[in-house]
């Protein structure tokens, strides 16, 4: 069998299986209680079509699609690797679209980017994705904020019955029947002044209120 062939096949298999993985998201959410806290800020960013930054940790990436409450498609960036192909597929069954990040040097295309922002589209980015350190803030979603003044707004997940893969990014499954919790976080407007020795304390203060987020989400849970 010819490599072309191969590749054909895994490609086949893996829509398969990110079909399924659809279809258990879906029944994730049928069956279990969601509730959004703090949307106000989405809300009218989305009836003001007025683009926006969204940032959540990349093991909170199952239930993403049920805090997304617009018909204007979110672009999320993605790994171009086997990973995000598979991510690609299942968020094409919902109103996400993945864009890949280049293999060579793990960067995405700054042009593309702009352009969904320029256009008043929306950007999702996994901060500390696509291979980590968990829950540790990258720089990019950093200069893409200066650059663009376009606001990043923090979200944290937690679910009561759910359980964590052994990845480097702990990948949260959330069982079906749970009860589910997402929290939007203030918007951050990074000022375009900002020079590159200060970057490291907005990626420590982004992470911080990612953090919060999170944390107010599995609190909530447990009241």
């Amino acid at each position: 069998m010819s490599f072309k062939k191969k590749l054909f096949k895994f490609s086949i298999a893996q829509k398969f299986l990110a079909f399924i993985g659809y279809l258990y998201i879906l029944f994730v959410g049928f069956t279990s209680k969601i509730e959004i806290i703090n949307q106000e800020f989405s809300n009218k960013m989305w009836k003001e079509k007025k683009p926006f930054i969204l940032a959540f940790w990349h093991g909170q990436l199952m239930m993403i699609g049920y805090v997304w409450k617009s018909k204007a498609v979110l672009n999320m960036l993605a790994s171009s690797h086997s990973d995000g192909r598979f991510g690609a597929n299942i968020a094409g069954h919902f109103n996400l679209k993945n864009i890949s990040i280049e293999s060579k040097n793990k960067s995405p295309s700054l042009r593309q980017v702009f352009k969904i922002l320029n256009n008043g589209d929306y950007l999702g980015v996994t901060p500390d994705g696509p291979r980590g350190p968990h829950q540790k803030v990258s720089e990019g979603i950093i200069k893409i904020a200066i650059n663009s003044q376009v606001p990043i707004l923090p979200l944290g997940f937690a679910s009561s019955k759910n359980f964590r893969l052994k990845s480097w990014d702990s990948f949260l499954i959330t069982y079906p029947f749970s009860k589910c919790m997402f929290i939007w976080g203030d918007p951050i407007v990074i000022p375009s002044t900002v020079k590159d020795s200060e970057i490291e304390k907005y990626k420590l203060f982004l992470e911080e209120k990612i953090n919060y987020c999170m944390n107010t989400a599995e609190s909530k849970l447990d009241a």
